[in-house]
Parts: structure tokens; sequence; C-alpha cells
């Protein structure tokens, strides 16, 4: 099987390099030269990447196409290349629904659209598709934890969740300069916040069929640090602005 990428940039690149560092068989992934950095990486790292300038060359050798581009650059380069009913194309795109991509693909190709994050590239996190495809969940069960999505308005609910990223990793950059200034080498404050915090998600993922309510209800003990913390971030209004940010992420995705 040939495997194709439009774009390459930061999704992208963790998705090949999930992909190469899997039991994934195929035969080789060609790649747009769009980011020259990323692909000249690539190359370098893994045998079977091929860089190539054409985006229709790309599509004609690849049997599967991963279309991760920004819903800018893919509204206006989609609809001018040609695909093939026998091909699987994957979409990372956020704000193209599948109708949208029906009509400008054009042919009755298995369009699924895909939310990878960059995790992926050490095979790990979870991937919600849409609409169910038994061969895509096979695939992306190699590199992460697929979850299918039977209505496309509920992966509008993923896409605004994945939409967070930035915002945790910012916690724990304040979390780790806060004990640099208290004195701590930065090496060991970041090791210390992103193992804390590492850990405390493993023991989510492990309870997980339980309300995360009992997590936050065991994690405190009567006048102890934790019940403070909670208390002063919930009444400084900390968590109501996460609800905020994801409805405003969620009426964006929906226009």
């Amino acid at each position: 099987m040939n495997l194709g990428f439009i774009g390459t940039g930061k999704i992208a690149s963790s998705v090949i390099t999930g992909i190469c560092k899997s039991q994934i068989k195929f035969k080789q992934i060609t790649i747009s030269s769009r980011s020259k950095k990323i692909s000249t990486s690539l190359k370098k790292r893994f045998k079977k990447i091929v860089v190539l300038k054409d985006n229709q060359e790309i599509v004609n050798k690849s049997n599967w196409v991963f279309l991760s581009v920004t819903p800018k650059v893919g509204e206006k380069i989609i609809k001018n290349l040609k695909f093939k009913t026998s091909q699987t194309i994957i979409s990372f795109i956020s704000t193209i629904n599948l109708t949208e991509l029906k009509k400008m693909i054009k042919v009755k190709s298995k369009i699924v659209r895909a939310i990878p994050l960059p995790p992926i590239s050490l095979k790990k996190g979870p991937i919600p598709i849409y609409p169910p495809n038994k061969n895509v969940k096979n695939f992306f069960d190699k590199i992460g934890s697929t979850i299918e999505i039977k209505n496309e308005k509920l992966s509008i609910n993923f896409w605004s969740t994945s939409g967070m990223m930035a915002s945790y990793y910012d916690m724990l950059r304040v979390m780790s300069n806060w004990l640099v200034k208290k004195g701590i080498k930065r090496h060991d404050a970041q090791k210390y916040i992103t193992s804390l915090f590492l850990a405390l998600s493993e023991d989510a993922v492990v309870n997980s069929k339980k309300d995360l309510k009992f997590l936050v209800k065991e994690s405190q003990t009567p006048k102890g640090l934790n019940e403070q913390g909670l208390k002063e971030m919930t009444k400084k209004g900390v968590y109501k602005s996460v609800a905020n940010t994801l409805n405003n992420i969620y009426k964006r995705l929906n226009k």
C-alpha cells in the first residue's frame, strides 16, 4: 500500500512518524515538499519517504491520501486535484465537513474525517474518525486508540476539545516556571511537573469507567492542599472559563 500526504505540518509529521515506527505495512509514503524543513527531516529519518513537489503526483501514486492542510488551503487546492474511486481519502481538516469534501473531491472515493493529535508520533492518544470505517479503524489502532463516531455533528465536540492542547501545555509551563522562581532547576522542574501530570493522566485512564468526580473527590483530604487548590481555582472561575472557551471553539466550528 502506498500512502500520500498533502501538507507537511505538525500533524502530518506526527502521523507519518507514528506510521513509520509502527507495524503498519506500506511500500512508501509520498509527502509534499511545501514545508521543506519538515519534509527533509522526515526523509532523512525514514527510508520509505519520497518527497514530491506536485500534489497531483502524490495523489496519483497513493492508495490512501491524507489531507493535512489548513481549511483555507484545503478549500483552494482540493477541488483542483483528481482522485480515483478506488482511493481512501482521510481528511484532518477541522472545518470542512464530509458533504463539502465530497463536492470538492467529486468522485465516489471512501472519505473519512479523522482527528489525530501530536502524541500519535509516540503511538499514543485518541483518534476520532467519521464515518466508521473498519480499515481506517484498524490502521489507526496501530498508532493510537480509534474512536468511531456515527454522527458527524458529534465529531465537532472532539474537534473542540482538541483545541485545548496549547492551554494544557501552558498550564504545565506556568507551574514549571513557578518552581524555577522558587529555586528549582528548570530541568528538574519540568521533569517533575510533566511526570506528575503523566501519572495523573494514566490514573484517570485506568479509572475511566468511573465518573471523573470520583478522582476529584479521592484526591482531596479535609482542609488539605488539594482541597485548597480546587476551592481557590473554582472561586476564581478557572473551570467556568474552560467551559466557556470550549463553547467558543464549538461555535467557530459550527459556522
